[in-house]
């Protein structure tokens, strides 16, 4: 009997009616597809975007060399190169993140003792051209400077959470 019923499914497409009746019940649900330029998907508040070296509101970077970040960063996508200035305080001559080896876990950030690197909310960007995703020390004080208000703006309603 089993297998009379197991050829009878066989011959009658069983398999291919049972896809053709979920697709039927999906057809004629309300469609769930963003119309992605001028539609946002909702974005959890805890999102890590791209990065951004901040500076003091005097001008003068905020990052002043412990490598903290280097360190905790488990895909090993921060370099940092450092030397001393002349008045004896330690700052960055290379600050560099691979973007692509980067898991955007906000390590780096938590990891700051002088918040420094941030991890903003910015989440449209690509790459064009070979080698544009390692981000620069001047790239990234350059998207710093640009978003700084926002940036400053998310820091002080986290204030409480920090």
């Amino acid at each position: 009997m089993k297998k009379l019923l197991h050829y009878l499914k066989t011959f009658s497409l069983w398999e291919l009616l049972k896809g053709l009746k979920l697709t039927g019940r999906y057809f004629v649900d309300k469609k769930v597809t963003v119309q992605f330029p001028e539609e946002e998907t909702p974005r959890s508040p805890r999102f890590r975007g791209l990065h951004a070296l901040r500076r003091y509101p005097n001008g003068e970077e905020r990052c002043i060399a412990c490598k903290l970040c280097e360190a905790v960063c488990p895909a090993l996508a921060i370099t940092i190169a450092a030397e001393p200035r002349e008045d004896g305080s330690r700052r960055t001559t290379k600050y560099e993140i691979d973007l692509f080896k980067c898991v955007y876990c906000g390590f780096c950030e938590e990891s700051c003792p002088v918040d420094s690197i941030v991890l903003t909310d910015l989440q449209h960007y690509h790459f064009e051209n070979r080698g544009e995703q390692i981000v620069t020390k001047e790239k990234l004080l350059a998207i710093g400077d640009k978003y700084e208000n926002e940036i400053a703006k998310a820091r002080k309603e986290d204030a409480p959470f920090r």
